[in-house]
Protein backbone atom coordinates (compact mmCIF):
# COMPACT_ATOMS: atom_id res chain seq x y z
CA UNK A 1 0.00 0.00 0.00
CA UNK A 2 1.15 3.56 -0.73
CA UNK A 3 1.84 5.33 2.55
CA UNK A 4 3.02 8.82 1.58
CA UNK A 5 0.07 10.33 3.46
CA UNK A 6 -3.38 9.23 4.64
CA UNK A 7 -6.35 9.57 2.28
CA UNK A 8 -9.24 11.13 4.22
CA UNK A 9 -12.51 10.20 2.53
CA UNK A 10 -15.79 12.06 3.01
CA UNK A 11 -17.58 9.54 0.85
CA UNK A 12 -18.81 6.01 0.35
CA UNK A 13 -17.46 2.53 -0.28
CA UNK A 14 -17.06 3.09 -4.04
CA UNK A 15 -14.55 5.89 -3.44
CA UNK A 16 -12.75 3.77 -0.82
CA UNK A 17 -12.56 0.89 -3.33
CA UNK A 18 -11.23 3.16 -6.09
CA UNK A 19 -8.45 4.35 -3.79
CA UNK A 20 -7.83 0.79 -2.61
CA UNK A 21 -7.39 -0.35 -6.20
CA UNK A 22 -4.60 2.23 -6.40
CA UNK A 23 -2.97 0.87 -3.25
CA UNK A 24 -4.14 3.80 -1.12
CA UNK A 25 -5.66 3.12 2.33
CA UNK A 26 -8.39 5.40 3.63
CA UNK A 27 -9.50 7.13 6.79
CA UNK A 28 -13.24 7.60 6.34
CA UNK A 29 -15.72 10.15 7.65
CA UNK A 30 -19.00 8.24 7.40
CA UNK A 31 -22.16 7.54 9.42
CA UNK A 32 -22.44 4.52 11.70
CA UNK A 33 -23.31 1.43 9.68
CA UNK A 34 -21.87 2.82 6.42
CA UNK A 35 -20.10 0.06 4.43
CA UNK A 36 -17.06 2.32 3.94
CA UNK A 37 -16.24 1.92 7.65
CA UNK A 38 -15.67 -1.81 7.31
CA UNK A 39 -13.53 -2.13 4.19
CA UNK A 40 -10.16 -3.85 4.30
CA UNK A 41 -8.84 -0.61 2.76
CA UNK A 42 -10.13 1.47 5.69
CA UNK A 43 -7.63 2.11 8.45
CA UNK A 44 -9.76 4.33 10.67
CA UNK A 45 -13.28 5.79 10.83
CA UNK A 46 -13.92 9.27 12.21
CA UNK A 47 -17.30 10.19 13.75
CA UNK A 48 -19.85 11.51 11.28
CA UNK A 49 -20.70 15.21 11.34
CA UNK A 50 -23.32 16.20 8.77
CA UNK A 51 -21.81 18.94 6.53
CA UNK A 52 -25.27 20.46 6.02
CA UNK A 53 -26.43 20.43 9.63
CA UNK A 54 -23.13 20.60 11.55
CA UNK A 55 -20.61 22.43 9.34
CA UNK A 56 -18.61 24.00 12.19
CA UNK A 57 -18.26 20.70 14.05
CA UNK A 58 -17.32 18.92 10.81
CA UNK A 59 -14.55 21.43 10.07
CA UNK A 60 -13.26 21.34 13.64
CA UNK A 61 -13.02 17.55 13.56
CA UNK A 62 -11.25 17.54 10.20
CA UNK A 63 -8.75 20.17 11.34
CA UNK A 64 -7.98 18.22 14.52
CA UNK A 65 -7.42 15.06 12.55
CA UNK A 66 -5.33 16.71 9.83
CA UNK A 67 -3.15 18.53 12.36
CA UNK A 68 -2.46 15.26 14.20
CA UNK A 69 -0.85 13.61 11.17
CA UNK A 70 2.88 13.64 10.40
CA UNK A 71 2.11 14.43 6.76
CA UNK A 72 -0.87 16.44 5.48
CA UNK A 73 -3.61 13.97 4.46
CA UNK A 74 -5.19 14.09 1.00
CA UNK A 75 -8.85 15.05 1.33
CA UNK A 76 -11.57 13.55 -0.90
CA UNK A 77 -15.22 14.67 -0.96
CA UNK A 78 -18.13 12.94 -2.70
CA UNK A 79 -21.38 14.86 -2.20
CA UNK A 80 -22.59 18.43 -2.49
CA UNK A 81 -22.54 19.05 1.25
CA UNK A 82 -18.95 17.87 1.63
CA UNK A 83 -17.85 19.79 -1.45
CA UNK A 84 -19.36 23.04 -0.16
CA UNK A 85 -17.81 22.41 3.26
CA UNK A 86 -14.33 22.05 1.74
CA UNK A 87 -14.78 24.97 -0.65
CA UNK A 88 -16.14 27.41 1.93
CA UNK A 89 -13.42 26.47 4.44
CA UNK A 90 -10.59 25.93 1.96
CA UNK A 91 -8.15 28.27 3.67
CA UNK A 92 -8.54 26.68 7.10
CA UNK A 93 -8.57 23.11 5.77
CA UNK A 94 -5.72 23.85 3.38
CA UNK A 95 -3.37 24.39 6.31
CA UNK A 96 -3.55 20.72 7.31
CA UNK A 97 -4.85 18.92 4.17
CA UNK A 98 -4.03 18.60 0.49
CA UNK A 99 -6.93 18.61 -1.98
CA UNK A 100 -8.03 19.71 -5.43
CA UNK A 101 -11.13 21.86 -5.84
CA UNK A 102 -12.35 24.39 -8.41
CA UNK A 103 -12.47 28.14 -7.86
CA UNK A 104 -14.85 29.02 -5.00
CA UNK A 105 -17.23 30.99 -7.23
CA UNK A 106 -17.41 28.16 -9.75
CA UNK A 107 -18.22 25.66 -6.98
CA UNK A 108 -21.17 27.79 -5.88
CA UNK A 109 -22.28 28.22 -9.51
CA UNK A 110 -22.29 24.47 -10.11
CA UNK A 111 -24.03 23.38 -6.90
CA UNK A 112 -26.86 25.92 -7.16
CA UNK A 113 -29.03 25.13 -10.20
CA UNK A 114 -30.19 28.72 -10.66
CA UNK A 115 -26.61 29.98 -10.69
CA UNK A 116 -25.63 27.15 -13.03
CA UNK A 117 -28.36 28.15 -15.46
CA UNK A 118 -27.00 31.71 -15.47
CA UNK A 119 -23.43 30.45 -15.91
CA UNK A 120 -24.49 28.23 -18.82
CA UNK A 121 -26.18 31.20 -20.51
CA UNK A 122 -23.01 33.31 -20.18
CA UNK A 123 -20.75 30.57 -21.53
CA UNK A 124 -23.06 29.17 -24.19
CA UNK A 125 -23.29 25.72 -22.64
CA UNK A 126 -25.97 23.45 -24.19
CA UNK A 127 -28.43 23.32 -21.28
CA UNK A 128 -32.23 22.95 -21.63
CA UNK A 129 -34.32 26.12 -21.01
CA UNK A 130 -35.25 26.67 -17.36
CA UNK A 131 -36.51 29.27 -14.90
CA UNK A 132 -36.57 29.71 -11.14
CA UNK A 133 -39.91 29.40 -9.29
CA UNK A 134 -40.84 30.30 -5.72
CA UNK A 135 -44.06 28.37 -5.00
CA UNK A 136 -44.41 29.79 -1.49
CA UNK A 137 -44.69 33.39 -2.73
CA UNK A 138 -45.96 33.25 -6.33
CA UNK A 139 -48.64 31.47 -8.40
CA UNK A 140 -47.83 28.81 -11.02
CA UNK A 141 -46.52 30.48 -14.20
CA UNK A 142 -48.70 30.29 -17.29
CA UNK A 143 -45.95 30.30 -19.91
CA UNK A 144 -43.93 27.14 -19.21
CA UNK A 145 -43.19 24.69 -22.04
CA UNK A 146 -44.42 21.21 -21.07
CA UNK A 147 -43.40 18.58 -20.12
CA UNK A 148 -41.38 20.31 -17.42
CA UNK A 149 -39.13 18.96 -14.68
CA UNK A 150 -39.13 20.62 -11.28
CA UNK A 151 -35.93 20.26 -9.23
CA UNK A 152 -34.59 21.84 -6.02
CA UNK A 153 -31.91 24.48 -6.52
CA UNK A 154 -29.65 22.41 -4.27
CA UNK A 155 -30.70 18.87 -3.48
CA UNK A 156 -30.70 18.20 0.24
CA UNK A 157 -32.42 14.86 0.86
CA UNK A 158 -33.97 15.89 4.17
CA UNK A 159 -35.94 18.73 2.59
CA UNK A 160 -36.47 17.45 -0.97
CA UNK A 161 -37.22 13.73 -0.54
CA UNK A 162 -40.56 14.30 1.25
CA UNK A 163 -41.64 16.44 -1.71
CA UNK A 164 -40.45 14.16 -4.52
CA UNK A 165 -40.73 10.80 -2.67
CA UNK A 166 -37.08 9.96 -3.31
CA UNK A 167 -36.83 11.16 -6.92
CA UNK A 168 -34.35 13.77 -8.08
CA UNK A 169 -37.09 15.69 -9.95
CA UNK A 170 -40.84 15.77 -10.49
CA UNK A 171 -42.26 15.71 -14.01
CA UNK A 172 -45.39 17.67 -14.92
CA UNK A 173 -47.03 17.06 -18.30
CA UNK A 174 -49.69 19.77 -18.13
CA UNK A 175 -50.37 23.11 -16.40
CA UNK A 176 -53.20 21.41 -14.49
CA UNK A 177 -50.80 18.86 -13.01
CA UNK A 178 -48.45 21.59 -11.82
CA UNK A 179 -51.39 23.57 -10.42
CA UNK A 180 -52.52 20.54 -8.40
CA UNK A 181 -49.04 20.05 -6.92
CA UNK A 182 -48.43 23.74 -6.23
CA UNK A 183 -49.69 23.68 -2.59
CA UNK A 184 -47.33 20.80 -1.78
CA UNK A 185 -44.40 22.66 -3.36
CA UNK A 186 -45.39 25.85 -1.53
CA UNK A 187 -45.55 24.07 1.83
CA UNK A 188 -41.98 22.82 1.40
CA UNK A 189 -40.75 26.42 1.37
CA UNK A 190 -38.23 25.53 -1.34
CA UNK A 191 -37.27 27.62 -4.34
CA UNK A 192 -37.11 25.31 -7.36
CA UNK A 193 -36.00 25.18 -10.97
CA UNK A 194 -38.50 24.35 -13.72
CA UNK A 195 -36.59 22.90 -16.68
CA UNK A 196 -37.92 21.87 -20.07
CA UNK A 197 -37.60 18.08 -20.29
CA UNK A 198 -35.31 16.41 -22.79
CA UNK A 199 -37.56 13.54 -23.86
CA UNK A 200 -36.46 9.97 -23.40
CA UNK A 201 -35.63 7.44 -20.67
CA UNK A 202 -32.78 7.71 -18.15
CA UNK A 203 -30.74 5.33 -20.34
CA UNK A 204 -30.11 8.31 -22.62
CA UNK A 205 -28.08 10.02 -19.90
CA UNK A 206 -24.36 9.87 -20.71
CA UNK A 207 -21.51 11.35 -18.75
CA UNK A 208 -18.01 12.76 -19.08
CA UNK A 209 -15.57 12.28 -16.19
CA UNK A 210 -12.36 14.27 -15.98
CA UNK A 211 -9.42 15.37 -13.86
CA UNK A 212 -7.79 18.67 -14.83
CA UNK A 213 -4.68 19.69 -12.90
CA UNK A 214 -3.94 23.20 -11.61
CA UNK A 215 -2.06 24.04 -14.79
CA UNK A 216 -5.09 23.28 -16.97
CA UNK A 217 -3.81 19.93 -18.33
CA UNK A 218 -6.41 17.19 -18.69
CA UNK A 219 -4.73 14.34 -16.82
CA UNK A 220 -7.43 11.71 -17.39
CA UNK A 221 -10.95 11.39 -18.74
CA UNK A 222 -13.51 8.75 -19.67
CA UNK A 223 -17.18 8.51 -20.65
CA UNK A 224 -20.06 6.41 -19.37
CA UNK A 225 -23.78 5.81 -19.62
CA UNK A 226 -26.62 4.86 -17.29
CA UNK A 227 -28.23 1.46 -17.73
CA UNK A 228 -30.90 1.58 -15.00
CA UNK A 229 -32.11 3.80 -12.18
CA UNK A 230 -34.57 3.22 -9.37
CA UNK A 231 -37.18 4.56 -9.54
CA UNK A 232 -37.07 4.33 -13.33
CA UNK A 233 -37.75 8.06 -13.70
CA UNK A 234 -35.37 10.46 -11.90
CA UNK A 235 -34.09 7.83 -9.51
CA UNK A 236 -30.59 6.99 -8.31
CA UNK A 237 -28.28 4.95 -10.54
CA UNK A 238 -28.44 1.20 -9.99
CA UNK A 239 -26.49 0.01 -13.05
CA UNK A 240 -24.08 1.78 -15.40
CA UNK A 241 -21.12 1.13 -17.66
CA UNK A 242 -17.94 2.74 -18.96
CA UNK A 243 -18.11 3.68 -22.64
CA UNK A 244 -15.87 5.12 -25.35
CA UNK A 245 -18.12 7.80 -26.84
CA UNK A 246 -16.19 10.42 -28.85
CA UNK A 247 -18.97 13.01 -29.09
CA UNK A 248 -19.58 12.91 -25.31
CA UNK A 249 -15.84 13.29 -24.70
CA UNK A 250 -15.60 16.18 -27.15
CA UNK A 251 -18.53 18.20 -25.80
CA UNK A 252 -17.48 17.40 -22.23
CA UNK A 253 -13.93 18.65 -22.80
CA UNK A 254 -15.23 21.78 -24.54
CA UNK A 255 -17.61 22.54 -21.66
CA UNK A 256 -14.86 22.06 -19.06
CA UNK A 257 -12.63 24.40 -21.04
CA UNK A 258 -15.30 27.11 -21.22
CA UNK A 259 -15.81 26.92 -17.46
CA UNK A 260 -12.08 27.04 -16.75
CA UNK A 261 -12.59 24.16 -14.34
CA UNK A 262 -9.66 22.77 -12.36
CA UNK A 263 -10.02 19.59 -10.34
CA UNK A 264 -12.38 16.66 -10.89
CA UNK A 265 -15.83 16.70 -12.44
CA UNK A 266 -18.69 14.64 -13.83
CA UNK A 267 -20.78 16.23 -16.57
CA UNK A 268 -24.18 14.64 -17.23
CA UNK A 269 -25.66 14.94 -20.73
CA UNK A 270 -28.92 13.62 -22.13
CA UNK A 271 -29.16 12.59 -25.77
CA UNK A 272 -32.38 13.59 -27.50
CA UNK A 273 -34.13 11.63 -30.26
CA UNK A 274 -32.04 13.41 -32.89
CA UNK A 275 -28.76 12.53 -31.20
CA UNK A 276 -28.02 16.00 -29.81
CA UNK A 277 -26.48 16.14 -26.33
CA UNK A 278 -27.94 18.48 -23.70
CA UNK A 279 -25.97 19.33 -20.55
CA UNK A 280 -28.03 18.62 -17.41
CA UNK A 281 -25.57 19.27 -14.59
CA UNK A 282 -21.93 19.39 -13.55
CA UNK A 283 -20.74 17.76 -10.33
CA UNK A 284 -17.23 18.99 -9.56
CA UNK A 285 -16.45 16.27 -7.01
CA UNK A 286 -15.56 12.60 -6.75
CA UNK A 287 -18.37 10.16 -7.57
CA UNK A 288 -19.29 6.46 -7.53
CA UNK A 289 -18.13 6.38 -11.17
CA UNK A 290 -14.53 6.49 -9.93
CA UNK A 291 -14.83 2.81 -8.91
CA UNK A 292 -15.66 1.34 -12.36
CA UNK A 293 -13.39 3.98 -13.92
CA UNK A 294 -10.47 2.62 -11.91
CA UNK A 295 -11.25 -0.92 -13.08
CA UNK A 296 -11.37 0.41 -16.66
CA UNK A 297 -7.84 1.78 -16.33
CA UNK A 298 -8.50 5.40 -15.29
CA UNK A 299 -8.18 5.76 -11.51
CA UNK A 300 -8.92 9.46 -11.07
CA UNK A 301 -8.71 9.47 -7.23
CA UNK A 302 -5.39 7.60 -7.47
CA UNK A 303 -4.03 10.15 -9.95
CA UNK A 304 -5.11 13.05 -7.73
CA UNK A 305 -3.45 11.40 -4.74
CA UNK A 306 -0.26 10.86 -6.70
CA UNK A 307 -0.10 14.46 -7.90
CA UNK A 308 -0.72 15.88 -4.43
CA UNK A 309 1.90 13.65 -2.79
CA UNK A 310 4.55 14.27 -5.46
CA UNK A 311 4.54 10.87 -7.14
CA UNK A 312 5.55 10.64 -10.80
CA UNK A 313 2.48 10.58 -13.00
CA UNK A 314 2.03 7.12 -14.61
CA UNK A 315 1.24 6.56 -18.25
CA UNK A 316 -2.38 5.51 -18.66
CA UNK A 317 -3.58 2.56 -20.74
CA UNK A 318 -6.51 3.05 -23.14
CA UNK A 319 -9.84 3.14 -21.32
CA UNK A 320 -11.53 -0.26 -21.30
CA UNK A 321 -15.17 0.23 -22.36
CA UNK A 322 -17.84 -2.15 -21.11
CA UNK A 323 -16.80 -2.20 -17.43
CA UNK A 324 -20.05 -2.24 -15.43
CA UNK A 325 -21.09 -1.13 -11.96
CA UNK A 326 -24.17 -2.42 -10.15
CA UNK A 327 -25.96 -1.73 -6.85
CA UNK A 328 -27.55 -5.16 -6.68
CA UNK A 329 -30.21 -4.70 -3.99
CA UNK A 330 -31.66 -1.69 -5.84
CA UNK A 331 -30.98 -2.92 -9.36
CA UNK A 332 -33.13 -6.03 -8.95
CA UNK A 333 -36.39 -4.02 -8.60
CA UNK A 334 -35.18 -1.68 -11.36
CA UNK A 335 -34.63 -4.64 -13.68
CA UNK A 336 -37.95 -6.17 -12.68
CA UNK A 337 -39.70 -2.93 -13.62
CA UNK A 338 -38.07 -3.24 -17.05
CA UNK A 339 -39.51 -6.75 -17.41
CA UNK A 340 -36.14 -8.53 -17.02
CA UNK A 341 -36.59 -11.98 -15.42
CA UNK A 342 -34.54 -12.81 -12.35
CA UNK A 343 -32.72 -15.69 -14.08
CA UNK A 344 -31.49 -13.27 -16.76
CA UNK A 345 -30.67 -10.42 -14.40
CA UNK A 346 -28.70 -12.40 -11.79
CA UNK A 347 -25.80 -13.56 -14.02
CA UNK A 348 -25.63 -10.08 -15.53
CA UNK A 349 -25.39 -8.49 -12.09
CA UNK A 350 -22.90 -11.03 -10.75
CA UNK A 351 -20.81 -10.48 -13.88
CA UNK A 352 -20.55 -6.73 -13.26
CA UNK A 353 -16.94 -5.87 -12.62
CA UNK A 354 -17.80 -3.34 -9.87
CA UNK A 355 -20.54 -3.82 -7.28
CA UNK A 356 -21.53 -1.48 -4.46
CA UNK A 357 -20.18 -2.94 -1.19
CA UNK A 358 -19.91 -6.47 -2.65
CA UNK A 359 -16.48 -7.92 -3.44
CA UNK A 360 -14.90 -11.31 -2.82
CA UNK A 361 -11.62 -9.62 -1.90
CA UNK A 362 -13.41 -7.27 0.55
CA UNK A 363 -16.47 -9.02 2.03
CA UNK A 364 -16.80 -7.23 5.37
CA UNK A 365 -18.52 -4.02 4.19
CA UNK A 366 -21.61 -5.99 3.18
CA UNK A 367 -21.50 -8.27 6.25
CA UNK A 368 -20.84 -5.59 8.89
CA UNK A 369 -23.21 -3.02 7.39
CA UNK A 370 -25.94 -5.67 7.22
CA UNK A 371 -25.35 -6.71 10.83
CA UNK A 372 -25.44 -3.10 11.97
CA UNK A 373 -28.85 -2.61 10.35
CA UNK A 374 -30.21 -5.76 12.00
CA UNK A 375 -28.66 -5.13 15.43
CA UNK A 376 -31.14 -3.89 18.08
CA UNK A 377 -30.50 -0.24 18.93
CA UNK A 378 -29.40 0.38 22.50
CA UNK A 379 -27.31 -2.81 22.71
CA UNK A 380 -23.54 -3.13 22.17
CA UNK A 381 -22.57 -3.03 18.50
CA UNK A 382 -21.54 -6.28 16.78
CA UNK A 383 -17.84 -7.02 17.27
CA UNK A 384 -15.37 -5.51 14.83
CA UNK A 385 -13.66 -7.90 12.41
CA UNK A 386 -10.12 -9.02 13.05
CA UNK A 387 -7.60 -7.04 11.03
CA UNK A 388 -4.19 -7.96 9.73
CA UNK A 389 -1.28 -6.89 11.94
CA UNK A 390 -0.24 -3.31 11.35
CA UNK A 391 -3.42 -2.11 9.64
CA UNK A 392 -4.95 -0.27 12.61
CA UNK A 393 -8.48 -0.46 13.90
CA UNK A 394 -11.81 1.16 13.44
CA UNK A 395 -12.90 3.78 15.94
Amino acid sequence: MRTHAPACVMGDIDLVHALGLGGIPSVVVAPLGAPARYSRFTRRALPWRDPWEQPEQAVEQLVRYGASQAKPPVLFYQDDGSQLLVSRNREQLGRVFRFVIPDATLVEDLVDKARFQALAARLGLPVPPARVLAPATEPPPADLVYPVLVKPLTRRPRSWDPVAHGGKAIRFDTPAALQAAWPRLATSGLTVLAQTEVAGPEQRIESYHVYVDTGGTTVAAFTGRKIRTYPAAFGDSTALEITDQPDVAAIGAESVGRMGLRGVAKLDFKRDAGGRLHLLEVNARFTLWNHPGALAGVNIPGLVYGDLTGEPRPSLPPVLPGVRWCRMWADRPAARDQGIPFFQWLPWALGSEAKRAIAWHDPMPLVRAGLWRLWPRGTPAPPAPLRARGTGALC
